[in-house]
């Protein structure tokens, strides 16, 4: 023990010590080789007392002494040298750095191998010379052994470059930094300007959100290590992780054990005794007359019940307490900081440190190729690291083999990266897990049904969940998927303005949208893609250039079973489909860029189909074909039509009727004269729906034939000056909508026909000069939008007559009803928000 302990080895590891503290504080030059080289070191010392405990001078061979009293004494000249090299010098730092490396490896080998045998063997003889073994090898055993090899196992998590390997430092565990740490400087500073101002002034809670493999729990250990905080807080930081298994019991043990005064937790008997006895601890420590800060961070907190499990470490009268909380899940409750993913420039450097290790001999790999294999990544930290590492040492030709699989859609970036793809995964086994959530989980795979950086516009996603879920069609569920889903960090949802007016189609799915981190759309596409062709549920595939894709070949063998069918097409595809057959298919997705465009013949056998959604993405409207394929689905519900021509598309189908089709969504479109013939066409529409239709100049009176439509919503139609007279036909006609439509004059005086109306919008209807006289005949009117009628002066006196009714409206409509007590105005405070336009 001599030896070891305070001999020749004692000695030299002192030495040791001491120019390493003399270094290390004027030296940065190795940084994470150091903090390596530390934990070692650390470990060393630690297992040194617990050897002390277990036995007395014990024989050792002196030529294996010396040798590692002597790698001990090589390891001193080491560091002292390395404070020598300048910082410029590259070539020295790589030489030294490694030299460190291999230093610090000697020291693990030998405490992981040579001292656990040395220990066993130290057993054997002690055992041998006391009279009652079973006792005494118990009490070893118990006592020491276990808590020596526990210690000499966790020496090679805590020496090793994990990121997510702990050591015990101040009252806070926490955990290694990685040797390259990109993009997390700024949130770093803002993370501290949160938590060093006093409570009063920021909240007491701040929740660190992000997706997985993002960096949240680097930048909290950050957060710990910084010089300022803990100057503030002192011994008082401390880092609990908490993880998919939320134990609140353990949680406040751990923080006891972290404070070093484990003894004085009494027995716990609930959680809210666990809790009862660490509010008396912390307001102990920050509650009396000094007031010491507290800082406790909660690491990935990523159960739903977030805000509950938080809540529960919330204690008042204490002054200086703060929580940090990592989270996948985004806090409804808690002041959130959002974690942005790398920069173009900071996600290059990241993923070069990965794929090209400083001072490694590698194939050149040209500017271009690696470019592209970064944007693949999109700036998301674990896939540049998981996908650098993948590809280092590889020739050029292989790293574009992997990207044409890639852009082609026969390998995911998710197929030989495991790794990337369970810690992504996590966040949607965790719904399996959920009761309630399957509808939820099947929302997040129904997204990699878009282009990658598009906008979904929500009421696209309501159409198809409404008829695949059988959810409520005014939106409510809609709207909470879709929320929930942002809570967890799924997707983004934007909205593109919210105000107060309380109107039920305001509040849900209209005017907002989601968008997707390519990465997430990627694991959804393959998360769907795992089972045989023919047994899928989702079929998602894409066709670039004039070729089909290989797995088309097993698609014709025989009918597929896919419920839901997206297919994207580029600016090249010539409108050649297979007979491909799809008698299961309630939902058709079609995505395309080309100026014509020909609906699949396969279509006409698609007899379950009830949702079609076709979309041009690209810069002018597309001529819209072979039309008349969807007349004999008496299944088809919901159409919507993006950015396409369909005055000849419908005048050439007039021979066919979709009499169960419901609604009819057109955005974008020129529309002619196509919907003249709407009510022979759509007989039973009960919702017709345009946006951002330019050549509309008057309303097609063949929309007043429908009598059972309920709905019309005309927004943003910036020509269109008249509504037909016939449209009192509408008998049944319940929500009339004409938003932003500014050029706009006059209502129809029929309009007080519309007897079962309950909603009428005109807002920022700037040309619209009066208010028809019969509008005091609508009984059934509830709710009035008129924010933006600037061009209107008075009203006409039948607006007496109105019962019940709620008028939004800005300050200046208001003035219009000053004199009417009939009615409820709402001045409406509205936020027009233009971040939707950075996505």
């Amino acid at each position: 023990m001599d030896l070891i302990g305070g001999g020749i080895i004692g000695v030299a590891f002192a030495d040791l010590e001491k120019a390493f503290l003399k270094v290390i504080k004027t030296i940065a030059r190795f940084k994470s080789t150091f903090k390596r080289l530390k934990a070692t070191m650390d470990a060393i010392n630690l297992i040194f007392s617990d050897i002390k405990k277990l036995e007395e001078i014990l024989e050792r061979p002196e030529r294996e002494i010396d040798f590692f009293a002597e790698e001990l004494r090589r390891g001193t000249d080491l560091i002292l040298l390395c404070s020598k090299i300048k910082s410029w010098n590259l070539y020295k730092k790589y030489v030294y750095s490694k030299k460190l490396q291999s230093f610090d490896e000697v020291l693990t080998r030998f405490f992981q191998i040579n001292v656990q045998a040395h220990q066993l063997r130290s057993i054997r003889q002690v055992s041998k010379g006391v009279s009652d073994v079973s006792l005494k090898l118990d009490v070893v055993k118990r006592e020491i052994l276990d808590d020596v090899l526990e210690k000499i196992d966790s020496m090679s998590v805590t020496c090793s470059s994990s990121a997510s390997s702990r050591k015990y430092r101040g009252s806070a565990y926490v955990g290694e930094i990685p040797e390259l740490v990109l993009g997390l400087d700024v949130p770093l500073e803002e993370l501290k300007v949160m938590l060093l101002k006093d409570n009063d002034v920021l909240p007491t809670v701040v929740v660190l959100s992000a997706p997985p493999g993002c960096g949240k729990t680097t930048l909290a250990n950050m957060v710990c290590l910084d010089s300022t905080i803990k100057e503030k807080f002192k011994e008082n930081i401390f880092f609990v992780t908490v993880s998919k298994a939320v134990n609140i019991q353990i949680t406040v043990e751990t923080i006891f054990k972290q404070k070093g005064c484990l003894d004085e937790l009494l027995q716990v008997r609930s959680d809210e005794d666990a809790v009862n006895q660490l509010g008396q601890l912390l307001k102990r420590i920050g509650g009396g007359p000094v007031k010491d800060p507290i800082l406790l961070v909660l690491d990935d907190v990523w159960s739903p019940g977030l805000e509950a499990f938080v809540q529960k470490f919330r204690f008042k009268d204490i002054p200086e307490y703060k929580i940090l909380v990592t989270s996948r899940f985004a806090s409804k409750l808690h002041w959130e900081y959002k974690l942005k993913l790398l920069s173009d420039e900071d996600a290059k450097e990241l993923f070069c440190h990965s794929a090209f290790p400083s001072g490694s001999e590698h194939p050149k790999i040209s500017d271009e190729t690696v470019n592209k294999v970064v944007k693949a990544c999109n700036g998301f930290p674990l896939a540049l690291n998981v996908v650098g590492l993948s590809l280092r040492g590889k020739t050029e030709e292989t790293w574009k083999t992997t990207l044409i699989k890639w852009s082609k859609g026969r390998s995911s970036i998710f197929d030989s990266n495991s790794l990337l793809l369970n810690n992504l995964k996590t966040s949607l086994d965790a719904l399996d897990e959920e009761k309630g959530m399957e509808t939820l989980k099947e929302g997040f795979l129904d997204l990699g049904s878009f282009p990658e950086d598009q906008r979904i516009s929500s009421p696209v996603l309501l159409d198809m969940w409404v008829e695949s879920y059988d959810l409520d069609e005014q939106g409510i569920e809609t709207y909470s998927n879709l929320l929930e889903l942002s809570t967890r960090n799924l997707l983004n949802f934007v909205p593109t303005r919210k105000d107060d007016s309380g109107d039920l189609d305001d509040r849900y799915c209209n005017g907002h949208f989601v968008t997707q981190h390519d990465m997430l759309r990627e694991l959804a596409i393959h998360l769907s893609s795992q089972e045989a062709i023919e047994l899928r549920k989702r079929l998602i595939t894409e066709i670039i250039g004039k070729g089909h894709p290989k797995d088309w070949v097993g698609m014709l063998k025989q009918p597929l079973t896919a419920r839901l069918v997206s297919i994207s097409t580029d600016d090249t595809f010539t409108s050649s489909w297979p007979d491909i057959k799809l008698p299961e298919a309630e939902v058709l997705i079609l995505n395309f860029r080309s100026k014509n465009y020909a609906l699949p013949q396969f279509m006409e056998h698609m007899n379950q189909l009830k949702v079609l959604i076709v979309t041009n993405y690209g810069f002018s409207p597309a001529k819209l074909e072979n039309f008349s394929v969807v007349g004999d689905l008496s299944s088809l519900k919901r159409i919507r039509l993006e950015h396409v021509s369909i005055s000849s598309t419908l005048n050439g189908s007039l021979g066919f009727q979709l009499i169960n089709l419901q609604k009819l969504s057109v955005t974008m479109c020129q529309i002619g004269d196509a919907l003249d013939n709407c009510a022979n066409m759509f007989p039973h529409l009960r919702e017709f729906e345009m946006e951002y239709c330019r050549d509309l100049v008057e309303l097609p009176v063949g929309i007043c034939d429908i009598i059972h439509l309920e709905k019309i919503s005309i927004t943003r139609c910036n020509e269109l000056r008249l509504l037909p007279e016939e449209i009192g036909k509408l008998i049944n006609l319940q929500s009339l909508r004409l938003n932003s439509c500014t050029a706009l004059e006059e209502l129809p005086e029929t309009i007080g026909c519309l007897q079962e109306l309950r909603l009428l919008d005109i807002s920022d209807c700037l040309s619209l000069g009066e208010m028809p006289i019969q509008i005091g005949d609508l009984k059934g009117l509830r709710t009035l939008h008129m924010r933006g009628c600037w061009g209107m002066f008075e009203l006409p006196a039948s607006v007496e007559d109105l019962e019940n009714v709620m008028v939004f409206c800005d300050k200046q409509t208001a003035d219009l009803w000053e004199d009417y007590t009939n009615v409820d105005k709402i001045l409406v405070k509205e936020d027009i928000n233009l971040n939707w336009l950075n996505h």
